[in-house]
């Protein structure tokens, strides 16, 4: 089918909401319309999220009070979001799909499912978030947040950047005290989270807490970094009195609370046990995967793909001379081999990064068989600050800046190198970098939709493609031995176990203790490593199902835009539907197939 054609045919009306530029500007009127909509809806959510636009470099001329502000975690500041999100919903529905064109259709579509989905929590359970319940915990939380945001977002090029500095470390006092105003309220309705956790989080608040306020990590960013860009000022003095005298008196408040939280002892894992658990976590899991599917059906899914991958994973280890014991017994046996690991020092951690980042120039090199016109957006590959290492995430990725002004960064927890055994390496940074994390949201970072529209974030389709992404990696010859293949395969069937794991947790009374075990007879990943990932799916539940449900949609996508297509499929056409941006699975799907019968 020709260009002409293909733009009449009725078939492809979704498709060209995927061509850039010329296209869109032969748009009907209504897409002025909801573009301006969705301007004044972009600019509202940046005065109510000074620290996204911190995130999106959009902290500065018109925007730079910005940059002296954090979020009003108030109660009031809630009720104020709230409302702002449903006048906005209002407005956005106020539109007329029929006066738009198909690629403004497909951005009014994904929005308003995005907004509607972050109006739920709030809206039904009186909670910020269904997939993060608990206010305070071990991965959550102002004292886990801010700093880590401080360091790694708030750029410092001139004095009025450290004023600003200076401005939200003042604000992340109000904010401390404002959370522990709020968490007090909902353990009282029986949202706090599990005691272990909590024990985690103080250990966490002690580490932030302990230096002296001159040595302290959120006054040595400040200075450290004035001092690189010769930036003149007594930083020190001024930085450390803001948290000796209100960051440290609102943090022991805050740790008050959660010692006596701690003492009343909540000793159940799961979601099953708290108010409305059931529900919360059947939300958790409907916009974590965007899909319907209960939790029966995703248990049974993780089943069925655990033994699929146990079988395939055996035949490459009896090959390579691994025979004796289970699957996981094999792959625990591999992972202290000394071969496999690193020194557990310094240099070892620092050779260990330097390693990442040249899989990740080898696999950038190779990206142009893989997508059209592929980026070369910079990517940093960094350790997780060590303080905050004993409750981080295994690995994580940071969107860089939309103005250039702070590249991506790929997070890696570096506490103990022995999580980190050599042939898992590169299916993970294949997953974080490229053609993983780092290809996918650098595409939708520069393609031509709206700011708002590229804001709409989808757990299951960037998870679900950083997935199947490890597998296009297979296809250029990413893994250089079998083993280095064997630990691409190990990361699918930790994403399959998941689904295991997660729903046991959640909705089978599965404790903490009986899901790390699955993971390390099922999985063979070392019981710390293991029981992080757990502590992790107890407190964020259905967040971990939407990599390998994500990655079966990617799979059915592909599969189907090949048997349309045949001889004519062409999987770097393909892949450039990533810049239609992220959407639900059900609309991915659904677009592919158009596009695939357009083209077929």
């Amino acid at each position: 089918m020709d260009r002409r054609t293909f733009l009449t045919s009725s078939s492809a009306a979704s498709a060209i909401a995927l061509m850039p530029g010329a296209l869109r500007a032969q748009a009907p009127a209504g897409d002025a319309k909801l573009n301006a909509t969705f301007d004044r809806i972009m600019a509202d959510t940046l005065r109510e999220q000074p620290t996204l636009a911190t995130v999106l470099g959009m902290d500065k001329g018109a925007n730079a009070a910005l940059k002296h502000k954090l979020e009003d975690n108030s109660a009031a500041g809630r009720i104020k979001g709230q409302l702002t999100l449903h006048q906005a919903i209002r407005d956005v529905t106020a539109v007329a799909p029929e006066s738009l064109s198909p690629g403004a259709r497909l951005d009014r579509e994904v929005v308003l499912y995005s907004l509607n989905a972050r109006a739920i929590p709030i809206d039904k359970f009186g909670l910020n978030s269904v997939q993060r319940p608990y206010l305070i915990f071990q991965q959550g939380g102002v004292y886990f947040e801010t700093p880590d945001f401080l360091n790694a977002s708030h750029t410092i090029t001139d004095a009025e950047d450290c004023g600003a500095y200076l401005d939200r470390l003042a604000a992340m006092a109000t904010a401390l005290d404002n959370e522990t105003v709020q968490q007090k309220k909902e353990a009282a309705r029986g949202y706090v989270a599990p005691g272990w956790s909590l024990d985690l989080t103080l250990g966490q608040m002690a580490k932030l807490r302990d230096p002296s306020a001159a040595q302290n990590g959120l006054t040595q960013s400040l200075v450290t970094r004035a001092a690189k860009a010769n930036i003149a000022g007594d930083w020190q003095a001024k930085a450390s009195a803001i948290v000796e005298k209100q960051i440290y008196p609102a943090l022991d408040r805050q740790i008050a609370l959660i010692r006596e939280l701690r003492a009343k002892g909540r000793t159940d894992d799961g979601l099953w046990a708290v108010p409305k658990g059931d529900e919360i976590y059947a939300a958790a899991l409907a916009e974590s995967t965007t899909t319907n599917l209960t939790p029966d059906e995703v248990h049974h899914m993780g089943l069925e793909q655990v033994a699929s991958i146990t079988a395939e994973l055996d035949t490459i280890l009896k090959a390579n001379g691994l025979t004796q014991g289970s699957v996981a017994d094999r792959l625990n046996a591999l992972n202290v081999r000394p071969d496999q690991l690193y020194p557990d020092s310094d240099a070892g951690r620092a050779q260990l990064i330097r390693d990442l980042n040249a899989g990740n120039a080898a696999m950038t090199a190779k990206l142009g068989r893989l997508v059209n016109n592929p980026p070369n957006a910079p990517l940093e590959i960094r350790r997780v600050p060590i303080e905050i290492q004993d409750g981080a995430s295994n690995g994580y990725y940071y969107l860089a800046a939309l103005d250039g002004s702070r590249p991506a960064i790929y997070w890696i927890n570096l506490k103990s190198v022995g999580d980190w055994p050599k042939y898992s390496l590169p299916s993970l940074t294949y997953h974080e970098g490229v053609p993983g994390h780092h290809l996918q949201l650098t595409i939708a970072q520069q393609a031509k939709t709206p700011l708002l529209r590229k804001l709409a974030f989808f757990n299951a389709y960037s998870e679900g493609w950083a997935l199947y992404a490890e597998s296009l990696a297979d296809e250029v010859h990413g893994y250089a031995t079998p083993l280095d293949r064997a630990g691409f395969l190990q990361s699918y069937l930790f994403r399959a176990a998941r689904l295991v794991i997660d729903t046991g947790i959640h909705t089978r009374k599965w404790d903490r203790a009986k899901a790390t075990d699955y993971m390390v007879r099922t999985v063979g990943f070392a019981q710390p490593r293991s029981q992080r990932e757990i502590e992790r799916y107890c407190t964020q539940p259905g967040q971990a199902c939407s990599y390998k449900v994500g990655h079966a949609a990617w799979v059915r996508a592909r599969e189907k835009a090949m048997a349309i297509q045949g001889a004519k499929f062409d999987e770097r056409n393909f892949h450039d539907i990533l810049q239609a941006g992220a959407m639900p699975l059900t609309i991915l799907e659904r677009m592919v197939e158009e596009r695939a019968r357009a083209s077929a």
